[in-house]
């Protein structure tokens, strides 16, 4: 039999331990790349219409006493389970109900054997996993095994369900813990247990009777004052604790629980409009997000995860939505750590809300869903909620569920002891027990012009967005050379209103015909796949910037303010024409620069409805005494209007008014804006738009669910005949996985270079992805440079010399290698120097751990609430410093100066700011030199201390 060991099966496909049918069958190349051209659609459906096996060998040692448990979770869309030779569970329904089987009668000590026959997959019949319209469907369905099976062993007394349910005072200086577990007794005998433990830095224990196979939930109850509470990225901390258990029988241990919680507090209501507003630990917040896919297959690799999410913290987003397609712990473990939100919820559009959708895709219901539906909302439940990240579900999505199915979810969320909001739908829709969802589902899903966003209504800048965004995304010339054959790019460029097989498989999405007509319109008609493409990024960059910075600018409105938006979606688990802000293969095009932009901390920004310049603070800090720096330009440079202001911005996504751009005359009829934020003289921000004197005229009357038309389009097409300005690119890698590039308009007249990208690239001109910039997609003006900073992993140019490819929209693009070619390299002079502090938080924070080439993990910590405070370097020799980098962790100076000493008494500021807002700080320019390199913190950016995951000194 299968599931019997020695069984025959070398003629089988190895599989990983969590995988789909597809993913195993790709991993042993049975078919070509799925994600280039039209390969996945050859492979053949219909041998994913009937059921397929898994089986595996697991070895178990020969104590004696112990119960095995086989824990299943993650069949796609449910089957059989069988253990050497007995089948243990027929029947199985749903992708998320979580299932232990009492097998210690069934396995012996040495090889078993565990076999799943798993069904064909409908997500219009089965509680699962679907792809609605957002790719093309897999031809399996994902049918197979997507989560871990784990075998469990313990002895008399099992501890399973440990959780901790925490409440914080208002003014956060006490936390009261609620541990629990439940101690069950697997044994015929009665039994007295001690269950004692740790729950970060509390300790508790207590005896528990158990008659023979009884379960008692255990109960703890503990306070701890002034505890280290949870924020989001760009709040504060991110402390996790650990909650460790052990339950003993007569002094021998039987079983052991580790987990990890976090301490926040989060609330959510409804505001005078009727929109969600979502409170962290007191503090409101303006949701800025994404919708996350995962793989298509649902391949979980840790490191791709990581690496976008460190591309949703690039990105300036604050919250990730999980429509469904709940991913595997290490997701969420990942977002507990980096401070990242997770919106999740059930997806729409199949048999989720076959019951409620009013004529959807998706079957009604039978009585046997219900309870399918309410184990899988029990399941994932307990599983999320001890993740600080997570911070609401959404029991619908499209629609509310009805009576039902809500007591249903709700019954199951209450006993386990979910604390985060719980909400209807994603939908402006009710449900009878929690009323309105405050959200909105108004669009747009696809091509709409900047000045949408700014009218408050349908999708525009007001209440909360629960899905939006502007539709296609045309990844950059090397992405679609992966993912397009020679003919298919052809037709992407040359025919506008084709079919794109890689956007969706939905009618309404299917083409790319509103996307390219407004670019023909705009831009002009393309002359090239390299035209197609270069004019694709200018138009994501406009239409992504204009979204984010709307719902940015009137958050603190007091009249229909914007609460929150998630962008539709954040990446596509595809190679995709579709939604999406950076591609699955990593690279980055106009879609992200223009989010990134949008989402600075502190940044200035133009009004597409009222021409007003606005700088947006979403800091902690206010910024006193900032300077605006308005210019107005024809396409030939001449300067048409020039105006500065000071200002002072609220903190807490708080905003002033620079000016209003009065009308000008003798503009061109496609015209560019500069807009340069200061401080000091330290420019802090600078964005450009270009702009037109038609303006795009939306028709509001014939609005549709996913798009609303326009009928004329802002005129942009000037900016094909710009004269080409010379450029100047020297690039250095002063050390293994950081290049810096030091762009220059060397013009001596008037002609911005406009729109330069600069991509990392090996020997061959591939890029090297994953990759993070301290700032791309810039203009210059002639005489102006910037030095641009890229950090990736070494690894990935897999051995070939780095270079720098740096393209413009009017300029010759250069490939240079980054040797330093022209001048001098710097070199990082302060990594694995030694290193000194005022104060250290504890052992773990020491002075060295800024110096020690760990930019995200490592960080040095001053003793909290106290000011001056210090982190100092010893270069070891007198060395001319031109450049420091500060990578903050959320405890940031807000005013603090880099100090140069020779001997390390007399110190000399080569740098001071009043308006630190943390993240990174690249200051280059800097000018002196000295033995020893100080940052001296003056007045903190939040109630902690100081923190500092790296600290990076060059110079020559």
């Amino acid at each position: 039999m299968i599931s019997t060991p020695g069984y025959a099966a070398a003629s089988w496909y190895p599989a990983g331990p969590r995988s789909t049918v597809l993913a195993a069958l790709l991993a042993n190349g049975v078919y070509p790349d799925p994600f280039y051209s039209v390969n996945m659609k050859n492979i053949p459906a219909a041998d994913f219409t009937v059921p397929w096996w898994y089986r595996s060998d697991f070895v178990l040692g020969d104590e004696t006493g112990l119960n095995t448990f086989l824990d299943v979770t993650g069949l796609i869309s449910g089957g059989e389970v069988w253990v050497n030779g007995t089948r243990v569970a027929t029947g199985l329904a749903g992708a998320y109900p979580r299932h232990q089987f009492d097998v210690t009668s069934l396995v012996h000590s040495g090889v078993n054997s565990v076999a799943f026959k798993v069904s064909p997959n409908d997500p219009n019949k089965n509680l699962t996993i679907g792809w609605i319209d957002w790719v093309q469907t897999p031809p399996d369905k994902n049918m197979g095994i997507f989560r871990d099976v784990f075998v469990r062993r313990s002895g008399p007394v099992a501890l399973r369900d440990a959780h901790v349910v925490t409440s914080l005072t208002a003014a956060l200086d006490r936390a009261d813990l609620t541990i629990k577990v439940d101690a069950r007794n697997d044994s015929p005998s009665p039994v007295t247990a001690t269950v004692s433990g740790t729950a970060g830095p509390v300790t508790f224990t207590q005896d528990v009777a158990l008659a023979a196979n009884q379960t008692k939930t255990v109960t703890f109850t503990r306070s701890i004052d002034d505890p280290q509470v949870w924020w989001p990225y760009g709040m504060g901390d991110q402390p996790l604790h650990d909650l460790d258990l052990t339950a003993t029988v007569g002094g021998t241990v039987t079983d052991t629980s580790h987990s990890t919680f976090g301490i926040r507090d989060v609330t959510s209501s409804l505001d005078g409009g009727g929109h969600r507003l979502y409170r962290i630990n007191g503090r409101p917040l303006l949701i800025r997000g994404g919708g996350w896919s995962p793989d298509l297959f649902l391949r979980y690799d840790p490191a791709y995860i990581e690496d976008k999410l460190r591309y949703v913290r690039d990105l300036g987003l604050n919250t990730i939505r999980l429509e469904g397609h709940l991913e595997p712990d290490g997701l969420l473990d990942l977002t507990d750590r980096m401070g990242i939100l997770v919106m999740a919820g059930w997806e729409c559009c199949n048999k989720w809300e076959g019951h409620t959708n009013g004529g959807e895709p998706g079957v009604p219901w039978t009585a046997a869903d219900f309870l399918v539906a309410k184990a899988s909302m029990a399941a994932e439940a307990a599983r999320l909620r001890d993740h600080p990240s997570v911070f609401t579900f959404l029991i619908g999505s499209d629609f509310a569920p009805n009576a039902q199915q809500e007591t249903g979810y709700l019954d199951a969320i209450n006993a386990a002891d979910w604390r985060v909001p719980v909400v209807a739908a994603a939908s402006a829709k009710s449900s009878p027990q929690l009323g309105s969802s405050g959200m909105k589902m108004t669009g747009p899903y696809d091509w709409v012009p900047p000045n949408y966003w700014y009218a408050k209504r349908e999708g525009g800048a007001y209440g909360f967005n629960s899905e939006t965004g502007a539709g296609p995304d045309v990844p950059t010339l090397d992405s679609l050379r992966r993912m397009l054959s020679a003919t298919e790019l052809n037709t992407l460029w040359q025919n506008l209103t084709a079919t794109q097989y890689h956007r969706s498989s939905s009618s309404t999405f299917n083409n790319l015909k509103i996307f390219n007509n407004a670019m023909v319109g705009r831009y002009g008609t393309p002359t090239s796949l390299d035209d197609y493409v270069r004019k694709a990024q200018l138009a994501q960059y406009e239409a992504t910037r204009a979204q984010f910075e709307a719902y940015g600018r009137n958050f603190k409105d007091a009249s229909n303010p914007s609460t929150g938006v998630i962008y539709w979606m954040l990446n596509s688990g595809w190679s995709s024409l579709h939604w999406q802000l950076f591609d699955t293969y990593l690279d980055q095009g106009g879609s992200y620069w223009g989010t990134r932009k949008a989402n600075a901390p502190l940044h200035v920004q133009y009004s597409y409805d009222d021409r007003s310049v606005v700088v947006v603070n979403s800091t902690r800090a206010a910024a006193p005494g900032l300077t605006v720096k308005t210019d107005v330009f024809n396409l030939d440079g001449t300067n048409k209007y020039t105006n500065t202001a000071t200002v002072t911005v609220p903190a807490d996504g708080g905003k002033a008014t620079a000016v209003s751009i009065p009308s000008i005359s003798g503009l061109s009829a496609t015209y560019l804006v500069r807009l340069t934020l200061s401080d000091g003289g330290r420019e802090i921000d600078r964005n450009v738009y270009w702009l037109s004197t038609a303006q795009d005229v939306i028709d509001w009357a014939n609005n549709d669910w996913y798009y609303v038309p326009t009928t004329a389009y802002a005129n942009l097409r000037g900016l094909s005949g710009m004269a080409q300005a010379p450029l100047s690119v020297t690039a250095a890698t002063p050390s293994a996985g950081t290049t810096t590039v030091t762009v220059t308009n060397t013009g001596t007249g008037k002609i911005p270079a406009f729109y330069l990208d600069a991509h990392m690239v090996d020997a061959a001109g591939k890029p090297v992805l994953p990759v993070r910039w301290s700032d791309n997609a810039i203009s210059l003006w002639p005489g102006e440079s910037k030095t641009l900073t890229a950090t990736y992993r070494a690894a990935d140019l897999n051995g070939s010399a780095p270079s720098v490819r740096v393209t413009g929209w009017n300029t010759a693009t250069q490939t240079v290698p980054a040797d330093g070619g022209g001048t001098p390299a710097e070199t990082l002079l302060s990594q694995g120097r030694p290193a000194t502090a005022s104060s250290v938080e504890g052992g773990a924070y020491g002075a060295a751990k800024a110096f020690d080439g760990d930019t995200t993990s490592t960080r040095w910590a001053s003793a909290e609430g106290h000011d001056p405070e210090w982190l100092q370097v010893d270069l070891g020799s007198v060395r001319s410093v031109t450049r420091v980098r500060l990578f903050w962790e959320a405890a940031y100076g807000k005013a603090y100066q880099i100090q140069l000493s020779d001997d390390g008494s007399n110190w000399t500021n080569a740098y001071t700011t009043t308006t630190g807002d943390g993240g990174s700080d690249d200051l280059t320019g800097l000018s002196g030199s000295g033995r020893y390199v100080r940052i001296r913190g003056t007045v903190r950016g939040t109630a902690y201390g100081y923190s500092l995951y790296e600290t990076q000194v060059y110079g020559r």
